[in-house]
């Protein structure tokens, strides 16, 4: 959501002052740190000004980071053979290791009064936008090994401001994934001023806000309750977003999560889907399931319209192949039963799934509604199985209509039986592609361009091949226009019987998950 390049843009005593003894302090604490290299300290080395004389100091020991301390000292070694322990981290982090605090008038006790002035300062700085980090001091008595153990009895010195600013347009993008029923929450270590600026900035809500100490305190499902109404986790540790994480995904919730540091390592495992970028850490990068080029959240956006669309497609195709599978099974079976003649050849048969199948590869590039891609969709066999046999016994309806028309009125010989029920197959696999490839009126929504032109060629060759000369090769034989009249009636009445069928279909399936949706509300309700 944010530039992605922090810059250092102040370092202050605790007056509020410019320092380069902040400055050289900061320098010293990132550069000759070992552990993990990190945006901040990078943006530290690459600040300009303080004169720095970083030079006279050699490194000694150093204390590492670590998100239970959330701080990190280096002890160095000056001209003078002194050493310095310097401490920089979380202000709050920062100051429970300290007992005086360092102003331009000398060092004092750090007293409530103190504490209470570098807080508001902390404060005031991160509600404009600030990250903000603690400095402090101590001379350092020569020892051979230093723990955390020795982070004690410092003196806070001054303060380091960060600024990452909103990167143009991501409001814009965070609404786009609203509109597409998509929650975001933002989970951070930040403090929760800074992240109620950012959230303020983006337009996301900042007023429901919970911090890392409060989450501690709940169970899982008590967390899930307080999560699903909450917009900003602040203060995180890396253990407590993959509980976040967990806690939607134990309710039915599918969550994306993104994150390109080594502390996004657990949740990006626990997700459902883990995003990361390629300038993420290698743990981040190795966690994550999708990895982004480009630093981007319209990416993000344009992901889901792609997924869903490919989705909306696949399920087009299944649906249509399904029905129209099972109902020339029924079709085929029950004629096999009462007539003296097997109702097409096996040549006839891959001929005319040969030619349905050419206007399903257009299917992946089909156009889809904005209406199925305005909410995510889930995989749900049970729906297939109601589309199958609605309109698979619709289709063999139809096809039992076909028989009743060329036996009972024209009393067809097998192989213009045979030739009809081929053209009759065919045409109306052919139309009940555009009546079911959108969930409005077929009229109502434009079907692909590849999509209409392979229906119209094909069903153009199923009408004209009983007269070509190779049909006899394939056991077809020319059908007098009464016939082909006859048929074209039939698909014309299968057209809009299926038109009705697919809004009753789709009208009670709206009812079912409204039901569905209805049961939960009172079981919850009832527990």
């Amino acid at each position: 959501m944010t530039e992605g390049v922090i810059h250092l843009d102040g370092w202050v005593d605790v007056d509020g002052k410019p320092s380069a003894d902040i400055l050289l302090w900061a320098r010293l604490n990132a550069c000759l740190q070992t552990g993990l290299k990190n945006p901040l300290d990078e943006a530290i080395a690459a600040a300009q000004g303080g004169g720095s004389n970083q030079e006279a100091f050699i490194k000694v020991d150093e204390i590492p980071y670590d998100f239970i301390r959330k701080r990190l000292s280096v002890i160095v070694r000056g001209k003078g053979a002194d050493e310095l322990l310097i401490c920089k981290g979380a202000v709050q982090n920062v100051l429970e290791a300290c007992s005086s605090v360092r102003t331009a008038k000398g060092s004092e006790l750090l007293g409530p009064e103190q504490r209470d002035a570098i807080e508001a300062k902390f404060r005031g700085w991160s509600a404009d936008g600030y990250r903000v980090l603690g400095v402090a001091v101590r001379e350092h008595e020569k020892r051979a090994h230093c723990t955390r153990y020795d982070e004690v009895a410092l003196a806070f010195v001054g303060f380091l401001l960060f600024l990452d600013p909103p990167k143009a347009g991501v409001r814009e993008t965070l609404a786009a994934l609203g509109h597409r029923g998509i929650a975001v929450k933002v989970i951070s270590g930040d403090n929760r001023y800074v992240a109620a600026h950012l959230a303020d900035a983006v337009g996301l809500r900042s007023d429901r806000i919970m911090t890392g100490e409060d989450l501690a305190k709940l169970t899982k499902g008590a967390l899930f309750g307080r999560a699903k109404n909450t917009d900003l986790f602040v203060e995180i540790d890396p253990n407590q977003k993959e509980r976040i994480v967990e806690a939607f995904r134990s309710h039915g919730h599918v969550v994306g999560y993104m994150g390109d540091g080594i502390n996004d390592a657990p949740a990006l495992h626990e997700a459902d889907i883990g995003i990361s970028v390629h300038t993420a850490v290698d743990v981040a990068r190795e966690a994550a399931d999708i990895i982004l080029l480009k630093q981007d959240l319209g990416v993000v956006v344009r992901g889901v319209d792609d997924g869903r669309k490919t989705f909306g497609n696949t399920m087009k195709y299944i649906s249509i192949t399904t029905s129209a599978n099972f109902g020339n099974m029924i079709s085929m079976a029950v004629a096999s039963l009462f007539l003296p003649f097997l109702p097409m050849l096996a040549t006839q048969i891959l001929l005319n799934n040969l030619l349905s199948s050419i206007p399903s590869l257009a299917i992946a590039a089909d156009n889809v509604d904005a209406e199925q891609t305005s909410r995510p969709r889930r995989w749900d066999i049970h729906i297939i199985r109601r589309f199958m046999i609605s309109f698979g016994l619709l289709s063999s309806m139809f096809d039992f209509a076909t028989f009743a028309f060329l036996l009972l009125v024209i009393h067809a010989a097998p192989d213009a039986f045979r030739t009809a029920w081929f053209v009759e197959s065919l045409m109306t696999q052919l139309a009940i592609v555009l009546i079911v490839r959108t969930h409005k009126p077929f009229w109502a929504s434009r079907p692909g361009k590849a999509l209409a032109r392979l229906t119209v060629a094909v069903g153009f060759a199923a009408v004209v091949i009983p007269y070509v000369p190779l049909s006899a090769a394939f056991g077809f034989v020319p059908l007098p226009l009464t016939v082909l009249s006859g048929l074209l009636a039939i698909t014309a009445t299968y057209l809009g019987a299926s038109e009705a069928t697919k809004g009753w279909f789709f009208g009670q399936e709206i009812q079912r998950r409204r039901h569905t949706r209805e049961r939960g509300v009172d079981a919850r309700h009832g527990a």
